[in-house]
Formats: C-alpha cells, structure tokens, sequence
C-alpha cells in the first residue's frame, strides 16, 4: 500500500472513532465540536506518521502501524490536557484499545490479503 491511501485511512479511522465518541456520549456532531475533540489525536497521527517516514517504514507495515497508534494515543492525551480537555483514566483505555485496534487492526487484516489480488493466500 502506497503512503498516502495509509495515511488518509489512518485519519479515517481516527475521525470514526471521534465520531463514536461523540456519539456515545450525545455530543452534538456539530464541526467545531468535531473539530475540536480530534485535532489532538490528529496531531498524533501526524506526529507517528514523521516518526514512520523518517524511520523509512512501509506504511501498511505492523510496526508503521503501532508507531501510529502509540503517537496518537500519547500526543493525543498530552494535547487533550493541555487544551483543558478530558483525559480520564477510562478514557484514556478507552482510546488507548479503539485506537490500537483500527491503526493496527488494518495493517494486520492487510497483512493476510495475497499482495497479487489474482492469487490466493
């Protein structure tokens, strides 16, 4: 898998799990709500992906994956408080387990498809 679909899948999934959330938690889904809970965890993608990129890793790669996830969890919650936004415990294993399983999960259920589409595994 080539960078940039890695990338937009990562941001994908994290905005799913923003969205979840909210929702779980009868926030408004307004864009500025959106918005404001995701960009910490945004950064975090961003940061892990600087991370993977300078460390010359495929993106679809498990270890692309867990550098990912572990930015995005950590930046994450170190912006979250600094902005005066929560970071309870349970939400913290909360996002700590969602996050992990969507930005490790896909590189690990990409990992078993045949790379040639034609042949099967």
């Amino acid at each position: 898998m080539r960078a940039r679909p890695a990338l937009l899948l990562d941001v994908a999934l994290v905005l799913l799990f923003v969205l979840i959330g909210r929702r779980t938690h009868d926030d408004p889904l307004s864009l500025v709500g959106l918005a404001r809970t995701a960009w910490p965890f945004a950064a975090g993608v961003a940061a892990g992906w600087v991370v993977a990129v300078l460390r010359r890793r495929p993106p679809a790669a498990l270890v692309t994956g867990v550098t990912v996830w572990v930015a995005t969890v950590a930046v994450g919650m170190l912006l979250r408080a600094a902005s005066g936004q929560g970071t309870a415990v349970s939400f913290v294993v909360v996002a700590t387990v969602v996050l992990g399983a969507f930005l490790v999960g896909w590189r690990g259920l990409a990992a078993r498809l045949p790379a040639d589409p034609a042949q099967p595994r």
